[in-house]
């Protein structure tokens, strides 16, 4: 009599599960710095959510590691469906910290072209529309005239030191990031709204 095929799944190595349950710490440590709305939003197990909050507030090594493998121990217990969850919220975290750098490096270069440049002044206002041009040129006329009185300071500066940063340059910053995100609205007084992203 044929013996009929096993048909049950095999039964992963030894290898493959320490290399799964590496995995699910892993992803339960970026867990960790997702934002709470985030995090929320999936719904974790409480007891998951207690143990993820124990580890964020542990800090020496060897305590830290006995909590991050209890972290992993429960991350193997929730569903494929919750796992992909977690990886799609990671993943659209990383890829927003990644657009929020491209846009601070991209205000960060109309700034630097706005001071070297007249000309830039015009593609900025054909590009931002309903910006306020008096005040626009304004903070690019105070920021040039500090960063020149900047340049030119015997202020001592630390070897390697970057050039200080002055108020003016932060302000223009600011009114730039008022705009940015909204070329067709009005911007706003930059001492009135602080920017969310920080110039470099």
């Amino acid at each position: 009599m044929p013996v009929k095929p096993d048909s049950s799944p095999p039964t992963p190595s030894k290898t493959a599960r320490k290399a799964q349950s590496a995995a699910l710490q892993d992803l339960g440590e970026q867990l960790l710095r997702l934002p709470q709305p985030l995090r929320a939003r999936l719904a974790l197990p409480e007891r998951l959510v207690d143990a993820l909050d124990m580890l964020a507030g542990i800090h020496a090594f060897g305590g830290r590691r006995r909590q991050s493998l209890y972290v992993g121990k429960l991350m193997r217990k929730l569903s494929a469906e919750q796992i992909a969850a977690i990886e799609h919220a990671v993943q659209e975290q990383h890829h927003g910290s990644a657009a929020s750098v491209l846009r601070l490096h991209a205000l960060e270069r109309w700034r630097d072209r706005l001071l070297a440049s007249d000309d830039a002044v015009t593609e900025w206002v054909a590009e931002f529309p309903r910006t306020d041009v008096q005040q626009l040129r304004a903070l690019v006329r105070q920021a040039r005239k500090d960063v020149a009185l900047d340049a030119a300071s015997d202020a001592p500066r630390q070897p390697g030191a970057a050039p200080r940063k002055n108020r003016s340059w932060r302000l223009l910053f600011q009114f730039l990031d008022t705009l940015y995100d909204n070329p067709a609205g009005d911007a706003t007084s930059p001492q009135e709204s602080p920017p969310p992203a920080q110039p470099g």
